[in-house]
């Protein structure tokens, strides 16, 4: 069993995986750091005054809303490219995969056949 393992993992494309690695890390760093710094602003209540201070009018808070929904919308678009790279990596994972089950079969019918003509000719040379 671990012999089909290692021979699934021979036939990734561990190149291509290892390649596209740095650009994963470097996606998704950058996809959490702007995620904590958006959580962190909305924290800071840029929106709302402090008790008995004048409001902050309502063109600055629609901007400032405006501005947070393409930030949102700009981590959603990174969040959907970084989910396709993965995805991509799953698919041809699956593909080596199955790969090595046909082939497996395929040995384990050689292995038989071999098995049938190794008892014949077992019983052929005690017969003689």
């Amino acid at each position: 069993m671990a012999a089909g393992w290692v021979a699934a993992l021979k036939l990734v494309p561990w190149g291509d995986v290892i390649e596209a690695t740095p650009q994963i890390l470097q996606a998704a760093k950058k996809l959490l750091g702007t995620t904590q710094k958006g959580n962190a602003e909305a924290a800071t209540g840029a929106l709302d005054g402090a008790v008995g201070e004048p409001a902050i009018p309502v063109a600055l808070q629609l901007q400032h809303l405006r501005d947070r929904v393409a930030q949102l919308e700009r981590e959603q678009q990174e969040s959907a490219m970084l989910i396709q790279s993965l995805a991509e990596q799953h698919a041809q994972v699956v593909q080596a995969v199955e790969v090595l089950r046909r082939r497996q079969q395929w040995l384990t019918v050689a292995v038989s056949m071999l098995a049938v003509a190794c008892a014949g000719l077992l019983v052929w040379v005690l017969t003689q």
